[in-house]
């Protein structure tokens, strides 16, 4: 399924969403203006939000400074009929690190406030954990398209056909049957469904977008919960992540979750994301409202 207002591929589609327009404006922030990917539900993907303010505060960093951290809050919903406003608050630049403020912008209202630290590449310690052993490889899963491509309903065409990662689950996905044995953590692999240019900024700001797309499941598997279920509502309050090592996306990689907790509508994820040969490159945090009818009434 493509955009229905632009007709282009969902590729595409990512790549010129990432495409920020500098306005020009220099006073006290630089302003940048971005598109809004369709969805069905009107609200705009919080990853593609999240991806859009590293791209704006990236813009404003010396290019031998890489991302390397990144907070940000959820204000409001975006409407994904409409544009996006950043500013960027050039905050520090210091010897080795550098941090900027981002805000997003609709209708003159902050729809997410985060704040990101870049370096410069520096020697150190090295250490890691181990990459999970014993995972399938994804060649032998299935894909989101194969799962849900013959489900007859909007959402389900929509994750299907019209994103631009391929993602599959290795224990069974829960878009629409739960887990038969449910613990509050799951595995997946995920790359885009094309080639992306070399270009490391753009390889980082497009992991930032992908990670916030199962990234709240563990707290619906552990409680036997699908994505179905009737009067289920969610939405990302918060999102942290952490960038360790270069990685490309278009190559698979293993996105490792675990919900250590959930109290108050509140479920808190963590993840750590993987190159398929065991390199950590990223890690993920983020806390989430999950409201379940029939415990809420």
């Amino acid at each position: 399924m493509r955009d229905p207002r632009s007709g282009i591929d969902p590729l595409s589609g990512l790549l010129s969403t990432l495409d920020l327009t500098d306005t020009g404006a220099r006073t006290a922030e630089d302003i940048f203006t971005g598109p809004s990917q369709w969805t069905p539900g009107g609200r705009v993907f919080g990853g593609q939000v999240y991806a859009q303010s590293i791209i704006a505060a990236i813009r404003t960093v010396p290019e031998d400074r890489a991302i390397h951290s990144s907070h940000g809050y959820f204000l409001r919903p975006g409407d994904s009929d409409q544009p996006i406003t950043f500013s960027v608050d050039r905050i520090h630049d210091g010897r080795s690190f550098s941090t900027r403020r981002t805000q997003a912008y609709q209708n003159g209202l902050p729809i997410l406030s985060m704040i990101a630290s870049f370096q410069d590449h520096d020697p150190g310690l090295e250490h890691q954990v181990e990459m999970p052993e014993g995972i399938t490889p994804p060649e032998e899963l299935p894909s989101a398209a194969e799962v849900l491509g013959p489900v007859d309903h909007p959402v389900a065409q929509f994750w299907a056909t019209s994103r631009a990662f391929d993602i599959r689950h290795v224990e069974q996905p829960i878009y629409l049957r739960a887990d038969p044995h449910p613990v509050p953590r799951q595995a997946l692999w995920m790359k885009t469904i094309g080639t992306l240019p070399d270009d490391d900024t753009l390889h980082r700001a497009a992991l930032a977008y992908a990670s916030d797309y199962s990234i709240l499941e563990p707290v619906l598997r552990g409680h036997g919960l699908v994505w179905t279920h009737p009067g289920l509502r969610m939405a990302s309050l918060d999102h942290a992540m952490w960038w360790h090592r270069p990685a490309r996306v278009d190559e698979w990689l293993l996105y490792v979750q675990e919900s250590p907790t959930a109290t108050g509508g509140r479920g808190l994820s963590t993840g750590r994301i993987f190159t398929r040969d065991g390199v950590l490159v990223a890690s993920v945090a983020q806390e989430g409202m999950v409201r379940v009818p029939e415990i809420d009434d």
